[in-house]
């Protein structure tokens, strides 16, 4: 027992030393200046749990450091800001304030499932379901950091409904182009290539005149643009052929006649800043068309070339999309998945 009298002073010093379990690492604490030997032995007993916790802690961080280091490692491997902006949003929102004082290896597999279950109880299956995805990878990285030794997030399963988004349909369209330009409306040109093409608010922002070819009436869209990342390349990774309707051409000959730089639309007030779902939806209004948002201008124009006989195949390699249940969707929404299956009933 490491506890000493000091015949000089008429005290006692207590000392406790224990060598790291994973470094050998001596590790020592002192006290002195006891004046009983029954408050030395107490003293001798308290160092022992302190040793204990400082071990832990040495060995095991607290949550927050994790995720702040997870944080950095993923934007060291070049992860989109506005992916890294999520996640810390999210961890530090939902996690920090319940498992600030919480080593990680003490986080238990019953705590993360109540916390989505419980604590995350009023926010949708969505967010509920990105939310252990985000908590998963922190504990993934702690595992390939051999911090921890297995990681104990739970697997849940999110009832996630399939919701076709409101859209407009050709009628709608019609009318909505036809007031936009009317009226002068300075985001006429990029709705309307939005509705003849599909493109992404991105893609849109960035095309440029040199992926443009107005002679055979295609574009290539190689490039996208976010407020957080700037120019990038687009959701999917992949480059693609637009054509441009032959409706859409004379359209196009005016823009190409007035433009001033590289870039196909004009930059609008508000586009850059991110408010164009704003300006469509104030504009919707005046004219009492439905109010949608701007990325449903792109699920407009699917189920429209849908409705109109369309394959998918061509709807998804000119609209981008490389998942076949993202085009179910719109399938479902156009209705030709049952089109013609009434056509053998005849009751009456």
């Amino acid at each position: 027992m490491g506890i000493i009298y000091n015949r000089e002073d008429k005290k006692y010093f207590v000392t406790y030393y224990r060598r790291h379990p994973v470094t050998k690492k001596k590790m020592t604490l002192k006290r002195q200046g006891i004046e009983t030997k029954a408050q030395a032995e107490k003293v001798y007993k308290n160092l022992i749990l302190l040793m204990e916790e400082k071990i832990k802690k040495e060995m095991f961080p607290y949550w927050p450091e994790v995720v702040e280091d997870f944080l950095v490692s993923f934007k060291n491997r070049g992860i989109a800001k506005n992916t890294l902006i999520n996640y810390e949003t999210t961890l530090k929102a939902h996690t920090f304030s319940k498992w600030s004082k919480k080593l990680i290896n003490e986080i238990s597999t019953t705590e993360i499932r109540d916390l989505i279950i419980e604590d995350m109880s009023k926010y949708s299956e969505s967010h509920k379901k990105s939310m252990i995805k985000h908590i998963k990878a922190v504990f993934q990285f702690a595992l390939d950091s051999n911090i921890i030794g297995r990681d104990p997030t739970p697997k849940l399963k999110f009832k996630l409904g399939e919701k076709i988004k409101l859209v407009l349909n050709e009628t709608e369209i019609k009318i909505f182009l036809k007031e936009a330009n009317i009226l002068k409306n300075r985001w006429f040109p990029i709705w309307a290539l939005a509705c003849f093409t599909g493109m992404r608010n991105g893609e849109l922002f960035a095309l440029q005149w040199s992926k443009v070819d107005l002679k055979k009436r295609v574009m290539l869209i190689d490039c996208s643009w976010t407020r957080q990342n700037g120019f990038k390349e687009t959701k999917s990774g992949d480059d693609r052929i637009v054509e441009i309707a032959q409706s859409l051409m004379p359209l196009m000959n005016k823009l190409y006649q007035d433009k001033t730089d590289e870039f196909v639309l004009p930059r609008v007030q508000g586009w850059e800043t991110g408010e164009q779902a704003k300006y469509l939806k104030l504009f919707l209004a005046e004219i009492n068309l439905p109010l949608i948002r701007f990325h449903d201008l792109r699920a407009s124009w699917a189920t429209i070339m849908l409705t109109k006989g369309v394959e998918p195949i061509k709807v998804m390699s000119m609209g981008g999309w490389k998942d076949l249940k993202t085009m179910q969707i719109y399938i479902r929404k156009s209705g030709i998945h049952i089109q013609g299956i009434t056509d053998a009933l005849n009751f009456i």
